[in-house]
């Protein structure tokens, strides 16, 4: 039974997101830099030091890059998604479109 809804436009979304991710992950990193760095302040008390830690820590969850989050939260969300479309109902609808919208009478 074919699917009702667009693969294809869901991997377009995807893929968008993606790059919007991408994007974002420069300056993140940075800002999980400069968080690192900052920690290293003398005499920084210990509660900011942590709301430093914190906000690494978040950072991390987000884009990954750490030992405990490789990858992130985000390009894990997109990969799910991916993982949970039909076995080549991608290729499927670029066949059916691929021969038109009409359809044929024979």
């Amino acid at each position: 039974m074919p699917i009702k809804w667009s693969a294809l436009k869901v991997t377009e979304a995807a893929a968008m997101i993606e790059e919007f991710v991408n994007q974002a992950a420069g300056p993140l990193e940075q800002a999980r830099n400069v968080a690192t760095e900052a920690r290293k302040i003398d005499n920084l008390p210990q509660y900011v030091g942590q709301v430093f830690l914190r906000l690494i820590g978040e950072i991390d969850r987000a884009i990954g890059g750490s030992h405990l989050e490789p990858v992130g939260r985000l390009k894990a969300a997109i990969e799910a998604i991916r993982e949970s479309l039909p076995a080549d109902a991608v290729k499927e609808e670029l066949a059916s479109l691929a021969h038109g919208t009409k359809q044929s009478l024979f």
